[in-house]
This record gives C-alpha cells, structure tokens and sequence, in this order.
C-alpha cells in the first residue's frame, strides 16, 4: 500500500512538472536529493561506527550485562507473565540496554528475537500476547540516555553541538516510556474488564 502512494506522488509530481514546463527541476531535485542522501549516509557511518564499537566495548567490558542485571527486577515487574530464567528476558534486557544508548540499529536484532521467543510463550499464536504488546509499547518508547543516532545524524549534517539534545532526549523517552506503560496497563485492565 505505501509503494502505491509513493507512486502516486512520484508520477502526479513529474505530471504537474511536465504540465508546467518544468521537468528539468525534477531532474535537478532528484539529483540534489540523491547526493545529498549519500553525503548523509557515509557521514552517518563513521559515527555509527564510532558508537556501536562502544556498545561492543561496553559488551566485552560487562557493562551491558551489568546494565541488564541492575534491569532485570524491573523488567519481570512489567512483563510478570514471563517465566524467570526464560531467554524472552535475556533479549528483552540486551534490547533495552541498546536503546539506552540509541543504538536502534542494534537494539532491533534483540527486539525481533525477543518478539520471536515471546511467540514461542503465547498461547493464541494469532493474537499477539500481553506480554508481546507491553514489549512494543516499551521498545516503541523507549528511554535513551544517549541518542547515538540522532547524535550521529546531527553530527553528519553540520550540526555544531551535536550532543546539546541529550538531556531533553532524556526527559521525552522517560516521559513518552511512562505513557506507553501507563496506557499499556490501562488498556489491558478495560480490555478484562468488558
């Protein structure tokens, strides 16, 4: 379905364009804009780079499993449903240790195996679990001490204080994480009780 809005913009762009007598700027924006996007990307590279090799030496440090033991209480409080010891929780809390950090692109190989392990506890295999939706309103949300991606974004696009986001970063993901949990659990309470 979004391919075809895609679709349905691209072409009803280049129509009024060419309608207009235009199309040369279509060409030029295509360009413009493809350039752009790769100078984004190899800048988002190296920062990319920078910070998930200090997510694999935080990894090999013990700082990330250290992170998700000081987590583990909180995480079978929210996801009571879960057996303890049960690996859904190992991936849950390597999940959110990422996030910590802002790292998406890594937190998501996590987030897609707890998904996959929380299925293998879910009695209705067509109907997503309590606990599977609590995970997505947490993973959804989740609280970022340091945004690395949107550090790296802001640093690949000429931002001169790339960092000056973090402590409002801060705020908003706890913020948006309580909501996310609150209405997760009131949710789910009006949903037993009808």
């Amino acid at each position: 379905m979004v391919n075809l809005i895609w679709m349905i913009l691209v072409v009803s762009g280049v129509l009024v364009a060419a309608r207009h007598g235009e199309v040369s700027k279509v060409t030029e924006s295509a360009m413009t804009s493809a350039q752009l996007g790769v100078e984004t990307v190899l800048g988002l590279i190296g920062v990319m780079i920078l910070w998930l090799g200090i997510m694999k030496i935080a990894e090999e440090a013990g700082l990330v499993k250290a992170l998700a033991d000081f987590l583990r209480p909180l995480v079978q409080w929210i996801f009571p449903s879960i057996p303890k010891g049960h690996k859904a929780m190992g991936s849950i809390l390597m999940n959110m240790s990422a996030n910590l950090f802002g790292l998406g692109p890594a937190a998501t190989p996590f987030g897609l195996k707890a998904m996959q392990e929380l299925q293998e506890l879910n009695e209705d295999k067509e109907t997503a679990s309590d606990a599977m939706v609590t995970f997505l309103a947490m993973n959804t949300s989740s609280v970022t001490i340091i945004p690395g991606t949107v550090i790296a974004l802001r640093a690949a696009t000429g931002s001169v204080s790339p960092t000056e986001i973090v402590g409002t970063t801060i705020i908003a993901t706890i913020c948006s994480t309580v909501v996310a949990l609150s209405a997760d659990y009131i949710l789910r309470k009006y949903r037993r009780r009808r």
